[in-house]
């Protein structure tokens, strides 16, 4: 029971080293039960659920077993939930104390002690959320702008879930060239094109019993959504340049920056594609929506690069703390972990160093400027460093360079957004 395996136990055939427990079963009149362990997301056994039968012994159907697993995983989840408030009451309690006593200036640091880094209720719904959906092979999609930790949550599912011992991989769906995705995502068979010297298994082959991880999902290539949304289906694909079918078992975890209903209207993503993604989805509040967490970021990164470069930071300015609670953080909690980032690394003293004020280079009046969606800007953007550069995309002083991009994958946003170079 201890290694957490599903026990089904008979009175009368018990071993005679179990005789106490025989009689005592006896006793009460027990004539078969299953005894099924309390589990969530792969971590330790927190309790068991036994089912008794007491007129006469019980053959326990697999079917059976399968329903009383679920019910028992409704009892793991709600303990396991019961547990968890628990300790963020206690959390809660500990960070008030904490910020009661940092009228001197000073937020101090407990870097022997574990850092949970969330005061927000939004971003407790995540996390709990986040475990509830762990423990399924559920298709989870995240959404939220670009670094809010999108991957950090999916990783927080693959590790909770029985599939933590299998690889993790990721892929981010915006970075592959057009011409090389599918390649990428499903495998190719030797001579499949030009280039093509051997056979190569595709991310979804590797991860097989895992979870694949498909960052930026909303940049997927219209015409490989389809071949995506068979194997969210169906479990199957075929590799680039072969008939034969594969098999796999990945469970699909998506995440996007973008509003894939808004791209839907617009036709540039499949809407059977977006429903079978939206299983279960994950919305995470950007950093300037949850402000109460920013000290507790601040302080956890802070002890983190402290640690990395061999310094003892054990506290941070006041006045520090109130610069980052002014500012928008455009950039979310990637932009506040490269902040303190640089601060850690120019602090000389105990006290962290941040040099300068923040200022946000994207922040627009939203009295003389009208707000525009995320294609918008995209556009708007590479428009200009076309205009900058000639309109030439490849070279080292080209528009894909600039761009930090490949030209293939430049080439294709410029198509997909509708750029044209003017006569």
């Amino acid at each position: 029971m201890l290694r957490g395996k599903t026990l089904v136990l008979v009175t009368e055939d018990m071993p005679p080293e179990a005789k106490r427990d025989q009689e005592s079963r006896r006793f009460y009149g027990i004539k078969s039960s299953v005894v099924i362990p309390l589990l969530t997301g792969g971590g330790p056994l927190i309790g068991v659920l036994d089912f008794d039968t007491l007129k006469e012994e019980r053959s326990w159907s697999e079917p059976l077993v399968t329903r009383l697993h679920l019910v028992a995983q409704i009892f793991a989840n709600a303990l396991e939930r019961k547990r968890y408030e628990q300790a963020q009451r206690q959390s809660e309690a500990r960070l008030s104390l904490a910020a009661d006593s940092a009228e001197a200036g000073l937020w101090e640091l407990d870097c022997s002690s574990r850092l949970f880094w969330t005061n927000e209720q939004a971003l407790k719904s995540v996390f709990i959320a986040a475990q509830q959906v762990a423990s399924t092979d559920a298709t989870v999609l995240i959404l939220g702008e670009t670094g809010t930790g999108k991957g950090m949550v999916a990783n927080a599912i693959h590790q909770m879930s029985v599939r933590k011992d299998r690889p993790l991989i990721t892929v981010n769906c915006s970075a592959l060239p057009q011409n090389l995705i599918e390649s990428e995502l499903f495998g190719r068979e030797k001579g499949a094109f030009t280039g093509a010297h051997a056979r190569q298994a595709g991310r979804f082959e590797v991860a097989d019993a895992g979870t694949i991880f498909l960052d930026e999902i909303g940049e997927m290539p219209l015409e490989l959504q389809s071949k995506l949304l068979r194997v969210l289906q169906e479990g199957e694909f075929e590799r680039l340049g072969s008939a034969k079918t594969v098999k796999v078992n990945a469970r699909v975890i998506a995440a996007t920056s973008r509003d894939l209903k808004h791209e839907v209207r617009e036709r540039r993503f499949r809407e059977d594609l977006y429903y079978r993604l939206n299983v279960f989805p994950i919305q995470i509040p950007p950093l300037r929506q949850r402000t109460e967490d920013i000290p507790l970021l601040a302080q956890f990164f802070t002890e983190k690069y402290a640690r990395k470069v061999g310094k003892k930071i054990d506290s941070i300015p006041k006045a520090a703390i109130k610069s980052f609670l002014s500012y928008d953080w455009p950039g979310n909690v990637r932009e506040l972990e490269h902040v303190i980032e640089r601060a850690v690394i120019m602090t000389s003293g105990s006290s962290l160093k941040v040099a300068g004020q923040l200022k946000s280079s994207l922040r627009v009046d939203s009295r003389d400027k009208p707000l525009k969606d995320l294609a918008a800007a995209e556009r708007e953007h590479i428009l200009k460093v076309l205009r900058d550069t000639g309109w030439r995309i490849e070279g080292p002083s080209g528009a894909a360079a600039i761009l930090k991009i490949h030209p293939s994958t430049l080439r294709f946003r410029i198509k997909k957004l509708g750029i044209r170079r003017p006569l």
